[in-house]
Formats: C-alpha cells, sequence, structure tokens
C-alpha cells in the first residue's frame, strides 16, 4: 500500500513542475462589483443613494499589470434612466476610463488557503479627460486553490468635489439628478479573482 502512494507521488511531481510559476489572475464579472454611496445635497434634507458600477472585468498579466475598463453599461445608471434613444447605446458599451495599476502575480501565487496580504496599489486613470492617481490598500484573500477575494482594507471614499469638477461624471450624475453631492462618498468594493 505505501509503495502504490510513493508511485503516486513520483507520478504527480512531472504535472507539479508542469504548473506555471506566475498564473494570469482575472476578475470573476459575475462576483465583482463596486457600490458607492451618493449623498444628494441639492433637496429640502439630505437623501444618500446607493449606486452599484457590476460586472468588473479585468485581469493581472503576468508582468504584473492590472487593468480594469469601466463602462456605462456596467452601471445602474442605465436602468435609473429608462429607455434611452438607440444612437445612445454605441456611448454605453464603449470604455469611459481605463484604471492601471502594479500587482505582482507572484504575491498572489504564494498566498495559502485562508491566508491575506494587503496590498497599496496606485491606480493611474487612463482617459482622454481624467489625468488621475489614486493609492487604495487592498486585501487579497485566497478562498480556494483557483480563487482570491478581493476587498479593501480600510474604509476608502471618493472626494465628492473632485468628481463633480469632472466633466464626464459631473454630466452623468445631473442625469441622475444630482446637482450639489456630499464631500465624501463612501465606496465598498468585493471582487473575486480566478486563476485563468
Amino acid at each position: 500500500m505505501r509503495r502504490c502512494a510513493v508511485k503516486a507521488l513520483i507520478a504527480l511531481f512531472p504535472l507539479l513542475l508542469a504548473v506555471p510559476v506566475h498564473a494570469d489572475w482575472q476578475l470573476d464579472p459575475g462576483q465583482s462589483r463596486v457600490q458607492a454611496s451618493i449623498t444628494q445635497l441639492n433637496g429640502e434634507a439630505p437623501q444618500t443613494h446607493h449606486h452599484q458600477v457590476r460586472d468588473l472585468q479585468g485581469d493581472i498579466a503576468s508582468d504584473g499589470t492590472l487593468r480594469l475598463p469601466l463602462k456605462l453599461s456596467q452601471t445602474d445608471v442605465l436602468e435609473r434612466l429608462g429607455e434611452l434613444p438607440p444612437w445612445a447605446g454605441l456611448l454605453t458599451n464603449a470604455t469611459l476610463v481605463t484604471l492601471v495599476a502594479q500587482m505582482p502575480p507572484e504575491r498572489l501565487d504564494g498566498l495559502d488557503i485562508g491566508e491575506s496580504l494587503v496590498e497599496t496599489l496606485t491606480f493611474r486613470v487612463q482617459s482622454d479627460l481624467v489625468d488621475q492617481e489614486e493609492s487604495v490598500p487592498l486585501r487579497f484573500t485566497r478562498e480556494g486553490l483557483n480563487e482570491i477575494r478581493v476587498t479593501h482594507a480600510e474604509q476608502m471614499a471618493l472626494d465628492g468635489n473632485a468628481l463633480m469638477e469632472n466633466d464626464t461624471v459631473r454630466t452623468v450624475l445631473s442625469l441622475l439628478g444630482y446637482q450639489q453631492i456630499g464631500e465624501h462618498v463612501p465606496v465598498t468594493l468585493d471582487a473575486l479573482l480566478i486563476n485563468r
């Protein structure tokens, strides 16, 4: 019986060597979303509304480059606006911005199941209209052999004033009825990276 176990381990050894050292990780769109809480100030009393960006898609390449393209169709904006004219469909599926950061994949590959690490990523916004960088501390927790949960490591909030200064963002917010918003826009992240 013991010989069979040893033979099985010897047979598995070449397979273990064939596994790539650095995995390519990608977001699972069905389990990756961001929620933002926006406080509307232009009414009789402040009201807080929750909005989602869902179906996050992106990956971490073997060189550590994380790319996260964002489209209007990933938000709940369209549901709130109702039916749009046909020409607007072209805009909804166009990439508005792409967030780019560096995340060494070997840090993720080295995690054991149940183990976490906190990594502060500096996201750069790639867009014709926006030139901005933001450092975000994220927690990466290995939930399975090929699954890593990504959440924020501390409370996150966007600068409401900076959002309103961006023409594109201000236009989208005004379509939703926001003329004035609170100074802080709390954000929560819940995403799942899977090993391709």
